[in-house]
C-alpha cells in the first residue's frame, strides 16, 4: 500500500462544495491552461458522467472556467467566474456528452483557443480528494495524475525519430534532475510524439526553454505543481 499525505485524505485547502466536482475541477482547467500555454479567448467544456448530471448544482462549470483563468483552488473568486470571464473577453461554452466506458464519471473535455495558434484539447478526470488525471492531450493517450506537490513534470512534443528520448534524458542528467517516471506515446512511426517526464526537482526556466531550440521539438510545456 503506497503513503498518503492527509492533503490526499482531506482534500485541498478550498471552496466547496466538493473536492472532487469542484476543486478537482479548478485543477483541470488549471493543467489545461497550463498546457495551452496562452491566454485563451475561449474554452468549450464536454462534461461527462455525473460532471455532466450534477454541474451546475456543484459549480463544477465554474470551477473549470476559473481554473482556466488560473485561479487556486481556495479563491474565493470562483463563484463569480462567469462574471470575471465575461470581464477578461474570455468566451465560454458547456456542453454534456458521452465520452465512453473508458473514462472516470467525473471526466471533462476542455478546448482552449486563441486567433493564430492552433487549438487545444485536454481531457481530464477528478479522481476524488482534489486529484486530477490527464487522459488525452490533443491526439495522445496519455495518463499521468496532478497532485499537489509530488512532481514537476515536463511535456515534449516532438517529431518521433531515434536519439529524442536519449536527448531529452540526458539534457535533464545533466542538469542534475532525477527523472522519477517517464511516459512516451506517439501517432504514427516519423510522425508526432509526445513525452511526459516527471522530475524529482525543477530545472531552471531557461534550461527548459533552450528545448525548444531543437528543430526537432514541436513545444515544451513546464507543469509546476497544482496549487492547493
Amino acid at each position: 500500500m503506497g503513503s498518503y499525505s492527509i492533503f490526499d485524505i482531506a482534500g485541498p485547502i478550498m471552496i466547496g462544495p466538493s473536492s472532487s466536482h469542484t476543486a478537482g475541477a479548478v485543477k483541470l482547467g488549471q493543467m489545461a491552461r497550463a498546457l495551452f500555454d496562452a491566454t485563451p479567448e475561449k474554452a468549450t467544456f464536454l462534461l461527462h458522467g455525473s460532471f455532466a448530471t450534477v454541474y451546475k448544482g456543484h459549480a463544477t462549470d465554474k470551477a473549470l472556467l476559473a481554473g482556466v483563468m488560473k485561479f487556486q483552488t481556495k479563491d474565493p473568486r470562483i463563484k463569480e467566474a462567469f462574471a470575471i470571464a465575461k470581464e477578461q473577453g474570455l468566451a465560454y461554452e458547456f456542453q454534456t456528452g458521452d465520452l465512453g466506458i473508458a473514462y472516470h464519471p467525473n471526466t471533462v473535455k476542455i478546448t482552449l483557443e486563441k486567433e493564430g495558434i492552433p487549438p487545444m484539447e485536454v481531457v481530464g478526470s477528478s479522481i476524488g480528494g482534489g486529484n486530477i488525471e490527464v487522459k488525452k492531450i490533443d491526439e495522445f493517450d496519455v495518463d499521468f495524475r496532478g497532485a499537489a506537490g509530488r512532481y514537476f513534470t515536463l511535456i515534449f512534443c516532438h517529431k518521433d525519430k531515434p536519439g529524442m528520448l536519449a536527448l531529452i534524458t540526458k539534457a535533464i542528467a545533466d542538469k542534475g534532475a532525477n527523472i522519477a517516471n517517464l511516459q512516451n506515446s506517439r501517432l504514427s512511426k516519423g510522425g508526432k510524439a509526445l513525452t511526459i517526464v516527471c522530475l524529482d526537482s525543477p530545472i531552471a526556466l531557461a534550461d527548459i526553454l533552450a528545448f525548444e531550440k531543437n528543430d526537432d521539438m514541436y513545444f515544451v510545456r513546464s507543469l509546476t505543481s497544482i496549487d492547493s
